[in-house]
């Protein structure tokens, strides 16, 4: 199915019972028998392309094991093509135009609309001949009476011009009466004479229903119309009855096909199902995977290999991993994982994925990764938290039990076991003993498996365990807090995340703060606390050593200057020595002494050419654009507001690592270079005017390009910094748009693009700093290098 390249028919789909059901009673409607023509068609179809008949030979085996029936493939199409000829010589199919509705200028179309349509254009003409011309006959005749009793009547009410309250009178039908009578007041004349019309009005009598019932004062009838609206009714009757015999005779035709049909039908079902489920794999990436058979025991003694489910980039299957919003895992199993993590850490979707990857492998289908191997297991059993069955007089726990029973008795070496949360029902220490036992009798098996657990007490009992495994779901720091990366490694999570889940879900603080304090009042001595940071660590940044430990903070000479306002303990001014003089991070440091309010405007000038010449010599580039002096001062200007940011930033404990502001130019003709590509940026771009537009963005190439497609922009420079994070670039684009103004700017645009921080314009570097919310400061360092702000 998936190497496929021709068009495929649209798989036709219906219940082989209800085929069934249908054809045994005689009940099948023409509707019915299009869609057996189109099953059948379907089949022909399959058969009649040399790339779709691989696809039908393949199918008989699975259709022969639902249904039970061997056909001949041969014999299977002959039988098809015969019912489909069969249907068209009996059922009315688009395209005959013979059966149109009764239609007369003095009747509502409705009426014959309502009354024909129950039968019309449901088998040929030529199977029902004598009641279709009954019909039209006793149509004419219908049109004839109301022509000659009510039309008269019609022309002598329009005739007479009178203002409100004059006669009125129509030609109506009657739906609920299934009729045509006249409806109409005072027509009637006061004097009677000879006038047309007359004559017909004395004819009228008070309409009645089928109960002899008076309809009403409004509606009326004579004998002759009565007379034709009977015939008209048992014409109509009489072809109903006509066109059901000829559909029950089909019916009975095709109960002897009853087979063919129902392997028909079930093949196409398959087919439908394969071929969806080909469609959206690949549109979300899925592969094939390959299977693998388990050895027999003396196999394995010999080649020492054991049979493992490898699984590379597994993602959850109600995600689309072709919209990038999936988190992926790989894991390669080869023997029972203990698995642990925090609350919302992704246990329990890693083993529904893991548990659907190894179904939909076993059964031959695409599974949710970038590549799996599979074993031919016998059976995968997934036990998920229990609930309680008062109907059965089961607590939670009791049900847990049941399911883990079945499991254990029917589990074998070559099953997938995955059961999540372990004896989460009952109290902890006998809880943790069974879960432990559990665990060892899984491990005696040799089964394949995950059990995932809260029960932290399972790794300081002696197990006796040969091949089980610890895996754990990832956790980080991040703004200063401890969170999942739903990502598997290696080892042990005694991490829960308990009071911040409570917190995030809206459990009030008072009441967190309460647990925390009775957790580290009570529960010190018997838990075991690690620590989040190691003793020392080394951070890598822009090729600069920075060592972090828990009570303090080393910073590269470089980043600091003499004539810096940046003030730092004793303990955080421990700088590595090592590295040569930056002249661009001294005069950048120049130049924040120099904005000042008291420093000239030639005192500016001398030292932004300055820090501009410095750039220019370390990078070895010349700006020459034509506005190259207010390219020169965007540079300098952004390069200062951004570091003096980043200094605050550090400062306040907001960043782990100094980071140095480096400005690049994209000239006419150029493009980001790949650096860039997943990474955060502030830019911005010097229009022609002599303008400057501020942005940030995660994909600076495309928002280059989206700029340059305006008019006269197509050779605008754009100048940017790359930033780690897009809190920090979104606080460091709205920082440049209210203080680029400030510094005789001028700017397009008077605002950050979605308002993230709105309400900040004019508002100093200091002010401004305590209102920006945090954003990612870990800046890719390890959750253990990070210290919690104070």
């Amino acid at each position: 199915m998936c190497s496929v390249t021709c068009s495929i028919p649209d798989f036709t789909c219906t219940s082989a019972a209800k085929l069934v059901k249908l054809l045994e009673a005689k009940e099948a409607n023409h509707i019915e028998f299009c869609r057996i023509k189109d099953v059948v068609d379907d089949i022909v179809q399959l058969y009649g392309n040399p790339e779709l008949y691989r696809v039908l030979e393949k199918l008989t085996e699975p259709t022969r094991s639902v249904t039970g029936l061997t056909i001949d493939l041969e014999m299977l199409v002959h039988e098809c093509r015969s019912i489909s000829q069969r249907i068209v010589d009996i059922i009315f199919l688009d395209g005959d135009t013979d059966q149109a509705i009764s239609s007369f200028p003095c009747i509502p179309d409705e009426f014959f609309i309502d009354m024909e349509s129950l039968w019309k254009g449901r088998v040929k003409r030529i199977h029902a001949e004598d009641a279709f011309v009954e019909v039209e006959r006793a149509a004419e005749a219908l049109s004839l009476a109301v022509t000659e009793d009510f039309y008269p009547i019609v022309l002598r009410v329009k005739a007479i011009m009178s203002p409100l309250g004059g006669p009125r009178g129509e030609i109506s039908y009657s739906k609920e009466n299934e009729a045509i009578w006249f409806k109409g007041k005072r027509f009637a004349p006061t004097v009677w004479g000879d006038t047309p019309g007359e004559e017909q009005i004395r004819q009228l009598v008070p309409a009645s229903d089928s109960k002899g019932k008076k309809v009403g004062e409004d509606w009326f009838t004579t004998k002759k119309v009565e007379k034709a609206l009977r015939r008209y009714h048992e014409a109509n009757d009489r072809a109903k009855l006509a066109v059901m015999d000829v559909l029950r005779g089909l019916s009975g035709e095709l109960q002897s096909k009853i087979n063919i049909l129902v392997y028909s039908s079930t093949l196409l079902v398959i087919a439908k199902a394969l071929f969806c489920h080909v469609s959206e794999g690949r549109r979300k990436k899925w592969v094939f995977p390959t299977l693998r058979e388990f050895r027999s025991p003396k196999e394995k003694e010999l080649k020492n290999d054991p049979v493992k489910m490898e699984l590379i980039g597994l993602s959850p299957f109600w995600f689309n991993i072709a919209q990038g919003n999936a988190i992926t895992n790989s894991i390669e199993m080869q023997s029972l994982v203990l698995l642990t993590g925090p609350n919302g850490g992704g246990k329990s979707s890693l083993l529904r994925s893991i548990c659907a990857a190894a179904l939909l492998g076993v059964c031959g289908l695409m599974v949710p990764a970038e590549s799996a191997v599979i074993p031919h297991f016998d059976s995968i059993m997934l036990h998920m938290k229990s609930y309680d069955s008062p109907a059965d007089g089961k607590s939670s726990f009791q049900m847990e039990m049941s399911e883990l029973r079945s499991i254990l008795n029917a589990a074998t070496s070559r099953s997938l076991v995955l059961v999540d949360e372990i004896c989460r029902g009952t109290e902890m220490a006998k809880g943790t003993c069974i879960a432990a036992s559990i665990v060892e009798s899984l491990d005696g098996l040799g089964c394949l498996g995950i059990v995932s657990t809260h029960l932290h007490g399972l790794f300081d009992l002696p197990l006796r365990t040969r091949y089980t495994i610890h895996k754990a779901m990832g956790t980080e720091v991040m703004d200063g807090q401890l969170r999942p990366t739903w990502k598997l490694t290696d080892g042990i999570c005694t991490e829960s995340l308990a009071f911040e889940t409570a917190r995030n879900e809206g459990v009030p603080d008072y009441v967190v703060s309460r647990a925390e304090e009775i957790y580290l009042r009570d529960w010190k001595e018997k838990i075991k606390v690690e620590g989040m940071l190691h003793s020392s660590s080394i951070i890598k940044s822009d090729q600069r050593h920075v060592s972090v430990s828990a009570n303090s903070v080393s910073i590269p000479s470089e980043y600091l200057s003499s004539n810096s306002a940046v003030t730092l303990s004793k303990e955080q001014s421990e700088a590595t020595v090592g590295d040569k003089d930056d002249t661009v991070t001294s005069s950048l440091a120049m130049a924040y002494e120099a904005d000042s309010s008291t420093t000239s405007t030639s005192e500016l000038s001398g030292m932004v050419f300055d820090a501009i010449e410095s750039f220019s010599s370390v990078t070895g580039r010349t700006i020459t654009a034509k506005s190259e002096r207010l390219i020169q001062h965007i540079v300098l200007m952004i390069s200062m507001i951004c570091q003096k940011k980043l200094i605050e930033l550090y400062k306040q404990k907001c960043l782990s690592v100094l980071l140095e502001v480096d400005c690049q130019l994209i000239g006419a003709k150029e493009q980001p270079p790949p650096s860039t590509v997943g990474t955060s940026s502030v830019y911005a771009v010097i229009r022609p005017d002599q303008k400057i537009y501020i942005g940030q963005t995660d994909d600076l190439a495309g928002r280059v390009r989206a700029h340059r497609c305006k008019a006269d922009m197509q050779g605008a420079p754009i100048v940017y910094i790359v930033v780690p994070g897009k809190s920090l670039a979104s606080q460091l684009e709205t920082l440049l748009i209210n203080q680029l103004p400030l510094k005789g700017f001028q700017l397009t645009n008077k605002a950050d693009g979605k308002h993230r921080n709105f309400g900040t314009a004019g508002l100093g570097l200091e002010t401004l700093s305590t209102r920006i919310s945090r954003g990612k400061t870990h800046f890719g360092c390890k959750a253990e290098d990070i210290q919690r702000p104070s």
